[in-house]
């Protein structure tokens, strides 16, 4: 890549751990802004050429996420239980762009409410309920900030919260399933709206405009329609002549001084050899997962539990966004194969409501998210024959004909959900692997079941020739990773302030999804991105005037 390189003397601004939906922004906001910056990344550097329609590969063996090279993940339900090998678990993509690069790119906003949750409805027994330390209001000149520079189309709703500027691009065409949820709203008094997304609906920003191959969530973007940090942030931050992108570089410790402050990070190369890089600042973008195993791995005599974890914070609070949903084949084709995971989604669930009598809200959307290939495995309805001529009759029907409507919900933070080190199950490297203990919130699985119910009423109302429910199941893991490091006022109850700064060291730095209070409604990206903007604004405030 043509990109700037710095010597193991050559002082720098900041160096940045992970290159994903919030590293890509920081590295962007920060190397433009005239800092020297180094970012660490543990994968490689693909480009868009390089992504396969692969389904075997993609959705059976997993060569985008880092379940392919890291299957030692362990799971438990709670602490006394002994854990097992899992799955399922913490799922996210290791090379430039992180799982920005295989997300879905539904860009909803958070809503006013949902950083003010807890003064609004109060404690919620069992759970870390509370207000985040900053408002929609602060956020919001970010949020559109991603709009614009990240790229996202859309078009405003009545419902939607407040916005200064519209939506760079249209909307994306409507799709089969879209025509379907507007045609169930309007039976039921319900009110549809465009999904925005991270996809460009036209030549933007020196990007081509989606081709509507299908291929989104769990696939990397071969025309660069995808508003990935790969290609909508990466660029841009090389392209200042001050960023270097340092690939195959997984860092497995911040090292600290004596006056404990971050000094740099530790990272084993490709050819796995030790090798260290000094900055005058650290920021942690990694993931909600690595995030919290980095942290708890840099320990010290001044932090002998992990760094920044004076309050015991790291790793608990894991929050995931649960799901439910109901699939229906209807009378003509739907092709819901082609084009973004989604069109239309209805909010009008989306804030908690005590009538319902839990905690919990969302989103619905209408999707098909299956290749051919899981579609036969998973897709069926289950009376259906699984072999033979009559399978394949039944297959080549309802692939073209089905579609889902899909909750999209909160997850509460509950202390006891955490991800610890796992020194039983360790990588190549002889690093401890994750343990990821997590039991739903009685009020999580309350709201799936009753949004399970809205979805089959939608989904009769859409006109449905044949409806099918999956089990609502507990989760076991997932690929929004948030909560681990949460940020909060109180150094005692949070590991990040406001701005991100790390409330046990001045010049280390949190943002991703591990700074999350509350789980939102199960599109985080756009947040975390936001956050992201507003984060690199105020470091470099801090930079310029001394204050890391």
């Amino acid at each position: 890549m043509n990109q700037r390189t710095y010597g193991e003397h050559d002082d720098v601004d900041f160096v940045i751990v992970g290159s994903g939906a919030a590293g890509g922004v920081l590295a962007k906001e920060l190397s433009t802004a005239g800092f020297d910056v180094v970012v660490m990344e543990q994968g490689p550097w693909e480009q868009p050429a390089q992504f396969t329609h692969d389904e075997l590969a993609v959705e059976r063996e997993l060569v985008m996420l880092n379940k392919a090279f890291e299957p030692n993940q362990t799971f438990r339900r709670s602490a006394s239980e002994p854990a097992a090998l899992n799955g399922h678990g913490l799922l996210y993509r290791r090379a430039v762009g992180g799982s920005s690069v295989h997300f879905a790119a539904n860009y909803w906003r958070f809503r006013p409410s949902d950083f003010k949750e807890y003064s609004m409805r109060g404690p919620i027994a069992g759970s870390g309920f509370a207000d985040w330390p900053i408002t929609y209001e602060e956020l919001e000149p970010y949020y559109t900030k991603v709009d614009w520079e990240v790229g996202v189309s859309g078009a405003p709703a009545p419902s939607d919260p407040p916005r200064s500027r519209p939506y760079p691009m249209p909307p994306l065409p409507n799709k089969s399933s879209g025509v379907l949820l507007e045609r169930a709203a309007a039976k039921l008094g319900l009110h549809p709206q465009v999904s925005p997304m991270a996809i460009n609906s036209r030549v933007y920003d020196g990007r081509g405009a989606c081709g509507a191959c299908g291929k989104c969530a769990y696939y990397g973007c071969e025309f660069g329609a995808k508003s990935s940090s790969l290609v909508s942030m990466i660029p841009k931050a090389t392209a200042s002549g001050r960023c270097e992108v340092r690939t195959d570089a997984t860092v497995f410790r911040v090292e600290t001084n004596a006056r404990g402050r971050a000094t740099g990070v530790m990272y084993w190369d490709k050819n796995g050899r030790e090798q260290r890089r000094s900055a005058r600042a650290v920021i942690i973008a990694a993931n909600g997962a690595e995030t919290a195993r980095l942290l708890l791995l840099s320990t010290s005599s001044a932090f002998p539990h992990g760094l920044a974890n004076s309050s015991g914070n790291v790793g608990s609070y894991i929050m995931f966004n649960g799901y439910a949903y109901t699939t229906g084949r209807f009378e003509h084709p739907l092709n819901e194969y082609k084009g973004p995971v989604a069109s239309r989604v209805v909010m009008d669930y989306y804030e908690s409501d005590p009538k319902r009598g839990f905690y919990g809200g969302g989103g619905i959307d209408a999707r098909f998210p299956y290749g051919p290939i899981a579609f036969a495995v998973n897709g069926l309805p289950e009376d259906l024959p699984q072999w033979g001529t009559e399978f394949k009759h039944a297959l080549r029907d309802y692939y073209t004909h089905s579609m889902r409507f899909m909750s999209h919900l909160t997850s509460l933070p509950v202390a006891t959900n955490t991800i610890t080190l796992d020194a039983d199950h360790r990588d190549r490297f002889g690093r401890p692997g994750f343990c990821l203990t997590y039991t739903d919130h009685p009020d999580d699985m309350r709201t799936k079941h009753w949004f399970q119910q809205r979805t089959e009423e939608m989904m009769e109302a859409a006109g449905a020739t044949r409806v099918w429910n999956t089990p609502v199941i507990a989760l076991d893991g997932g690929v929004h990773l948030l909560g681990t490091a949460r940020m909060g006022n109180d150094p005692r109850s949070s590991v990040v302030d406001r701005y991100h700064r790390a409330h046990d060291v001045p010049n280390l730095f949190v943002c991703d999804g591990s700074n999350f209070v509350t789980s939102g409604r199960g599109q985080p990206t756009m947040t975390i991105q936001a956050l992201a903007f507003r984060a690199a604004e105020h470091i470099a405030r801090f930079a310029r005037s001394h204050e890391i």
